[in-house]
């Protein structure tokens, strides 16, 4: 039979003087509308006789909307300053069922703890339930003062400080006051709904005393606690996918307000790449990831961070691991003593604090079906000991911090593929090149989002050209790097057949239209997305031609100048299609710089990248001892500490071929001119002191200068480059270009490139705007 309580009192003329909230929710009435008016005026019918004599017993009230409400009431009289009667403390029970007894139902056994104080906090009353609380009689209490025998000054007291602040306060503003409070106690703590109201004289309306009435919700309060943590839980364990840090989220969520101790162990497959292994039957070795302590020093601590520790297979956490469910322990129990006996000999400095360990807790970590490790709770110096309710919210909320550190595991794993991946497909070392000095610089990101598609390449072309590339995939994770290495090797394979860089990106936005289009959902597609940056530089002209595809311009410091962004156009990124790309040509003096970045380096959602630009500019302006200096300095006047997306920095200083050299020859076209040009190149390369290899290349000259009068078109000139590699070049004004094929036994030509292929390092053909040029390199003698 469920019952409603409620309280008020009734002063010696029958008028309200104190109306509770149980009284409220009873009756509808409000305290303001009853406080001061007649109680009769309350009553649905005539109070009976026998309730009359005996004070207390059946009554029907008048509920504020009308309907009866039957109750059983309790009449228990207040004593006033001589001794005599001074109205009445009046209890009642709801009537839900069969009729109660009449027996037991007086003030001293309601169920709650209710007191009265006069208004100096002197005690008037008290019921049964109040003296079981305090642990005294009624006798002992009646007239004391609320604080007697206690310092009112000791910050030790604050509960009875609270009762005496509340009390004050209902004297002084004739208010009722609800809070909850919660003592501590050597046997557990307790929490207190707590009631008071005021009692007043009539017809003065004066406060006279005040009553109180306080219900035990420490079920109720623990509950709360309970489900608070997992609300918190909810934001503050897994704020980052770092498996470390989510571990010390979850020992700094439960010390100190559920544990006076703490601590997560894990697996060591959970900190690796590996795949979870089977769990043993025997002892379980697992390492200290997390540990937290209300003491100062955390005296609790058997074992430092990141040290691996074994566990006694009939210890608690490692029962917790192989059951997969949470385990109570207490002294007295054989395996909690063992477990505590194993932590005081592997650190002794901690035996006395361990040695007040009265409850623990030990929780699997699963997530996914997979066992991660153990989460230990401990309390010492908190003295209520867990109880089976603890361990079902233990492993609700180990099962939320699980799925977070196994959220952190599987991203730090596809992160370190993605980065491998990623490294594997950036250059390994930049190639050999007289053209340009290069530094280069590579960021992962260090935001949640993953490894980005960011990419840069140096290419040696034919005739002492460099080509500079720098690339950036939409999205992170593997996806975006296997795409970054699928574009970086087309941009090498068409950088090879020498196009310009607008029709190299040409090609390449055909690429990537082609590869959406086989591509299988609209997560691949999106994933295809790119921006790319492709430069050719000639150190011979000095001339620096570029086009972009949707990506950011490059940076230039001309030598005693200061850095701008080169005007030109930003073009559509790939993929897109529709619009054509535009390239832009510069004459660079010697000793010029630059920069070539991805958008990692500027862009950023908590940062203005007009500002981060002008930053990057005066970052390139500061003077460096190297250009490797120079990218570090640009670094770290740039970027915050944790980027957000991947970066890519490339930077170039230009070189200049001189005249001293590069030879050349026009030939007039005439197949007796080959005799003069061959002679020519021997005598020069006699002058560059490169007789050793004068041989070889009268051979070549004489293939490639006879090919060309032969099938090309006039103008037709030779061109002799000393660089790293002696470069033969001889063009003409055909755009034909040569294919290599192998002649029959009794052919009598078809036979020269073959032969040119055979006697140089590398060669091959490249369109320019007046027809072609064939070329071939033989590597310098060794000196």
């Amino acid at each position: 039979m469920e019952r409603v309580a409620a309280a008020a009192i009734i002063n010696d003329l029958g008028v309200v003087t104190g109306w509770s909230e149980g009284a409220r929710l009873l009756t509808g009435h409000s305290a303001e509308e009853v406080v001061g008016q007649p109680a009769a005026g309350l009553l649905a019918e005539a109070l009976p006789a026998r309730t009359r004599a005996a004070r207390g017993g059946p009554v029907a009230l008048r509920h504020r909307d009308g309907h009866r409400v039957e109750l059983t009431l309790t009449a228990c009289p207040v004593l006033g300053p001589d001794g005599g009667p001074n109205g009445y403390v009046i209890t009642a029970e709801e009537n839900r069922g069969p009729e109660p007894t009449l027996a037991g139902q007086a003030f001293q056994q309601a169920s709650m703890a209710m007191s009265v104080f006069d208004t100096r906090q002197h005690y008037l009353r008290l019921n049964h339930e109040a003296c079981q609380v305090l642990g005294t009689s009624e006798d002992a209490l009646i007239g004391r003062f609320l604080m007697a025998g206690v310092d009112e000054n000791n910050e030790n007291c604050e509960d009875n400080r609270g009762f005496l602040r509340h009390m004050r306060q209902v004297v002084e503003t004739g208010l009722p006051v609800r809070y909850e409070s919660f003592t501590d106690a050597p046997a557990g703590g307790h929490a207190w709904n707590i009631e008071m109201w005021p009692l007043r004289d009539q017809p003065s309306g004066e406060v006279s005393a005040v009553a109180l009435a306080a219900f035990d919700s420490s079920d109720q309060y623990w509950a709360r606690l309970r489900l608070a943590l997992l609300n918190e839980a909810a934001t503050a364990v897994g704020t980052t996918l770092d498996v470390v840090r989510t571990a010390e989220e979850l020992v700094e969520l439960l010390v100190p307000k559920y544990a006076d101790f703490a601590s997560v162990d894990l697996l060591d497959w959970v900190l690796g790449a590996d795949e979870p292994p089977m769990l043993p039957d025997g002892d379980i070795v697992l390492r200290r990831v997390a540990h937290g302590s209300t003491t100062a020093g955390n005296p609790g601590a058997a074992v430092s961070l990141d040290e691996a520790q074994f566990y006694h297979h009939s210890s608690p956490p490692a029962r917790a691991l192989r059951e997969g469910r949470a385990v109570l322990g207490r002294p007295g129990e054989p395996e909690f003593d063992r477990w505590i006996e194993e932590r005081n000999a592997r650190s002794p400095e901690g035996r006395a604090h361990r040695s007040g360990v009265h409850s623990m807790l030990a929780v699997p970590l699963r997530a996914r079906g997979t066992t991660l490790g153990v989460a230990v709770s401990v309390r010492m110096a908190h003295p209520d000991s867990y109880v089976p309710a603890d361990a079902v919210f233990g492993e609700e909320l180990a099962s939320r911090a699980a799925v977070c550190i196994d959220n952190a595991r599987r991203f730090a794993r596809e992160r370190s593929t993605a980065l491998a991946l990623q490294h594997s497909l950036l250059p390994r070392g930049l190639p050999g090149q007289a053209a340009l000095d290069v530094a280069h610089r590579y960021l992962p990101c260090g935001s949640l989002a993953g490894i980005g598609g960011d990419w840069y390449d140096v290419i040696p072309l034919s005739g002492s050209r460099v080509g500079l590339v720098v690339g950036d995939v939409v999205g992170h994770g593997i996806q975006s790097s296997a795409t970054m290495g699928r574009l970086r090797t087309a941009v090498r394979t068409l950088a090879d057949v020498d196009l310009p860089p607008d029709e190299l990106l040409t090609h390449l936005d055909d690429l990537v239209t082609h590869l959406a289009a086989e591509a299988e959902s609209d997560e691949e597609v999106a994933g295809l997305g790119a921006t790319c940056l492709y430069a050719v530089y000639d150190p011979i002209s000095r001339h620096l031609a570029l086009a972009a595809a949707g990506h950011p311009a490059p940076a230039l410091v001309l030598p005693g100048g200061v850095a701008q962004l080169i005007s030109m156009a930003a073009g559509p990124p790939l993929g897109v299609g529709g619009l054509p790309f535009e390239a832009t040509e510069l004459e660079l003096p010697e000793d010029s710089v630059v920069a070539l970045y991805t958008d990692g380096l500027v862009e950023d959602r908590d940062r203005d990248v007009d500002r981060a630009t002008d930053e990057f500019l005066r970052a390139l302006n500061v003077p460096a001892d190297s250009l490797e200096a120079l990218g570090d300095n640009v670094l770290k006047a740039v970027l915050p500490e944790q980027p957000s997306d991947d970066v890519a920095l490339l930077i170039a200083r230009t070189r200049a071929l001189g005249a001293d050299r590069v030879a050349a020859w026009n030939v007039p076209p005439d197949p007796a001119e080959v005799a003069a040009t061959r002679q020519a190149a021997v005598e020069r390369l006699s002058a560059w002191g490169l007789d050793e290899i004068a041989f070889v290349t009268e051979l070549v000259v004489s293939e490639l200068v006879t090919n060309a009068i032969r099938y090309g078109e006039p103008p037709i000139q030779l061109r002799l480059i000393r660089d790293r590699a002696l470069i033969c070049e001889v063009s003409d004004g055909s755009s034909t270009s040569p294919h290599l094929r192998r002649a029959h036994a009794f052919d009598e030509g078809g036979r020269g490139l073959l032969l040119v292929a055979q006697l140089t390092q590398r060669w091959g053909s490249r369109q320019t705007g007046k027809g072609k040029t064939i070329w071939a390199e033989q590597p310098l003698p060794a000196h």
